[in-house]
Order: structure tokens, then sequence, then C-alpha cells
């Protein structure tokens, strides 16, 4: 039985960024820590220049990628992740893959949040 190895090893230093629930004015809103409070985790992190998509005959480029690490029960699809040597934060786009259900690695894709790809 061939079981997933990792492409890399997982040098690339990132943090965890976990929303809590905060009400303000009223609405409920996801609020995100800092960085420097947050888990530092290790992985191995991929893009592919980006996703590109036609919106209104304009071609956009979307800044994706995948991120390969350990098993951590906390990563969810409302995480994000800030990738520490950039200083870019990538929000998780759907369910983290848990490769093999072994919880021993999982996949991640990521896009990046801001303007500017």
């Amino acid at each position: 039985m061939a079981g997933y190895k990792a492409a890399a090893p997982f040098r690339t230093a990132m943090r965890l960024l976990n929303p809590s629930q905060a009400t303000i004015k009223g609405v409920n809103k996801q609020v995100y820590p800092d960085p420097e409070v947050s888990p530092k985790i290790f992985g191995t992190f991929r893009t592919f220049g980006g996703t590109e998509t036609m919106i209104n005959n304009v071609l956009t480029v979307t800044a994706t990628g995948y991120i390969d690490t350990w098993y951590r029960s906390d990563i969810k699809s409302d995480s994000r992740i800030y990738i520490v040597q950039t200083g870019e934060t990538y929000e998780v786009l759907g369910k983290p893959e848990n490769i093999n259900m072994q919880n021993q690695y999982m996949k991640i894709r990521v896009r990046l949040i801001g303007g500017k790809p």
C-alpha cells in the first residue's frame, strides 16, 4: 500500500488564524487574532501563478495556492493562514483535506486576501 509522502520538507513558517465571534454594533462578526499571538505551523506553500477567470469580459487573476502540513483538527474552512516570510494572509477555500484519513498530513487550498496578487 503506497502512502502519501510530502513533496518537500515542511520548512515554511506560517501562523494559524482561527476566528472568534464578537458582537460589533449589534452584529455578530468573525474576528481574527493578531498573527504574533497565533500558533505557528510549518508546511510547504506552492502557488501556480494564480487562477484566471473572466468577469465582465475582463481577465482577472486571483492568487491561489496549496499548503501541505501536518494534520491539525483546528484548521477549518473559516481559518486563515498568515505566511511569516511574506506577511500575506490567505483564506482557506473549502474543507481542508485529511490525506488518506490518517490524521497525519493535510492539504489546504488557499486564496490571497487583499487587492494585489
